[in-house]
């Protein structure tokens, strides 16, 4: 009988193991958190971004390129003094995220040779995305859904997530946009 008490009790301490994050779902979470931080944080960039690639977590898979292509680009009215890091998830699969100097914005793309849909949906219903996002809208556009997330420490910081509504749809095209801006007071 002591056995079993000890064994029952071990376990609720325990409780379940946690899934570890695939290299696709770190990669898509950790460009989240960058673009979090990199709004939400100016100090942790701008006297070098080693702070902010270490808050980001991602590690040697994330690096600052000198160009990205036009799928990856932000929409044109946030193209202004715009920096582009690459995310390397998996040989074939990865996420951009770019950022900007001036405006209080950030734009995530994710494409390549693995279904993103599932990777993108398992961070989003994740409880570290939650704690930080609250959801305050969604649509469905033919085979895409785009859900408006508010955050929620600062509710002027907003994050709209274009992706394909089920798995399997969007392979030959950029599989996942996010767009963040932060709605300055007038």
């Amino acid at each position: 009988m002591r056995f079993a008490l000890f064994y029952a009790a071990s376990a609720l301490l325990i409780g379940n193991p946690v899934q570890a994050q695939s290299p696709l779902e770190q990669g898509f979470a950790g460009a989240l958190r960058g673009c979090e931080e990199w709004v939400l944080n100016p100090k942790s960039w701008a006297s070098g971004v080693a702070p902010f690639v270490s808050t980001v977590g991602l590690g040697d898979k994330m690096g600052l390129v000198a160009r990205v292509d036009e799928t990856s680009l932000p929409p044109k009215p946030l193209r202004a003094a715009n920096r582009y890091w690459r995310i390397n998830s998996t040989p074939g699969a990865g996420y951009v995220l770019v950022v900007s100097d001036q405006l209080p914005m950030c734009h995530v793309t994710g494409g390549g040779d693995t279904d993103l849909q599932p990777v993108v949906e398992s961070v989003l219903d994740a409880n570290a995305f939650a704690s930080r996002w609250e959801k305050s809208g969604e649509e469905a556009n033919g085979d895409l859904i785009t859900t408006v997330f508010r955050n929620r420490e600062e509710p002027a910081f907003s994050i709209l997530v274009s992706r394909a509504k089920a798995p399997g749809q969007r392979l030959d095209r950029v599989q996942v946009v996010a767009t963040a801006t932060y709605k300055m007071a007038q």
